[in-house]
């Protein structure tokens, strides 16, 4: 919420940060949805695949959703970190 009279510069700020926070967390929510879903198909919740073959796929894709859970925020945050002035 901005208030009254604040100047646009500022404003722009803000809103990006605000933009920033809310994509930073919908990495991480969709990282740990991709790594439980890796966890379910290495447990072979699903009959898509079977054996070593799920043990597998479902490590590559708990790999994946690990990476973006914990690696790719980093990654966006320091590439967004306001230099110090």
């Amino acid at each position: 919420m901005t208030t009254p009279g604040m100047d646009p510069e500022r404003e722009s700020r803000e809103t990006a940060a605000k933009q920033r926070f809310l994509i930073l967390n919908l990495f991480r929510l969709s990282g740990i949805a991709i790594l439980m879903a890796g966890f379910l198909i290495m447990t072979e919740k699903f009959g898509f695949v079977a054996g070593q073959k799920a043990k597998v796929m479902g490590a590559i894709i708990a790999s994946v959703g690990m990476f973006q859970t914990i690696v790719v925020p980093r990654i966006l945050g320091r590439a967004w970190r306001t230099p110090p002035q």
